[in-house]
């Protein structure tokens, strides 16, 4: 666990939906329950906080003892459209609250971030929610919040993976107090191939992406790795068997070399549109 800038923990291993279809995400989200996982990741704009909604109702587990992160997506910028946004995502999941809601991206370009901002400040402030946070936000982005909104956010949810750390942007976030979530931690698998990855888990008698995903632990970061394979939900989660040295972590950090796989934060403007 994480104890978040507002006291929430977030269990630091999460699974995570990104284009998982909507047909198989109630399916996927009830074995990674089963394996273990206790934080779900979703968003508007993936088509299937329903699934997910579906999975955890049906898991038996009490809801207090889960965790669900959702996104307001681009279209639904805006004060008054963030509020409805909230409700309508309530609804899809089926659940009374969620426990983590972020801005998912900040769409610079629509600029209406510090609108879509106050919204969860107020979704927050009317406790319908457990705590707030943004996505895919540059150190200009989260200036801007700390000077016109009123709450720091709980985490900021970015591109991270051995090969592409934004060593800066992680560094700020750790001074202000808002955590870290790493989407695509494996660099979308292609982070996997690098023979020091290949050396170290043959060492440990593990994966490569066990390696990385018990480095991003490591370094204090929250995952959500995304698979519809039984066998990879499960590695992704099974990672308490062995620990990296300092020599390890210090070679895996070592193969930042800036690629980027997903979009550029200051230029991406897609509604993402359902």
């Amino acid at each position: 666990m994480i104890t978040l800038n507002n006291g929430v923990q977030i269990p630091q291993r999460g699974f995570g939906v990104f284009q998982v279809p909507p047909d198989d995400t109630q399916a996927a989200v009830e074995q990674a329950l089963e394996i273990g996982y206790r934080h779900i990741d979703t968003a508007a704009a993936y088509n299937n906080e329903a699934g997910v909604g579906a999975a955890v109702r049906a898991s038996g587990i009490p809801r207090e003892e889960l965790f669900v992160t959702t996104k307001l997506r681009n279209g639904e910028h805006g004060y008054e459209s963030g509020l409805t946004a909230y409700d309508e995502t309530l609804q899809r999941l089926g659940l009374d609250y969620a426990d983590l809601y972020l801005l998912h991206w900040p769409n610079p370009a629509a600029d209406r971030y510090v609108d879509s901002w106050r919204a969860l400040e107020q979704i927050y402030i009317d406790e319908r929610v457990r705590a707030i946070g943004v996505s895919n936000f540059l150190p200009e982005h989260l200036d801007r919040l700390a000077k016109e909104g009123e709450i720091v956010p709980a985490i900021n949810q970015i591109e991270l993976h051995p090969t592409y750390q934004q060593r800066e942007l992680t560094e700020l976030c750790r001074e202000r107090s808002i955590a870290v979530t790493a989407y695509s931690p494996l660099g979308q698998g292609g982070d996997l191939d690098d023979p020091v990855l290949a050396s170290i888990a043959s060492d440990h008698g593990v994966t490569p992406a066990q390696v990385v995903l018990r480095w991003h632990l490591h370094r204090g970061h929250v995952v959500i790795p995304k698979s519809v394979n039984p066998e990879r939900i499960r590695a992704n989660f099974d990672l308490d068997g062995f620990d990296l040295s300092d020599d390890e972590v210090a070679s895996i950090t070592a193969l930042e070399n800036g690629n980027r796989l997903g979009n550029d934060p200051r230029t991406f403007a897609i509604s993402q549109i359902r």
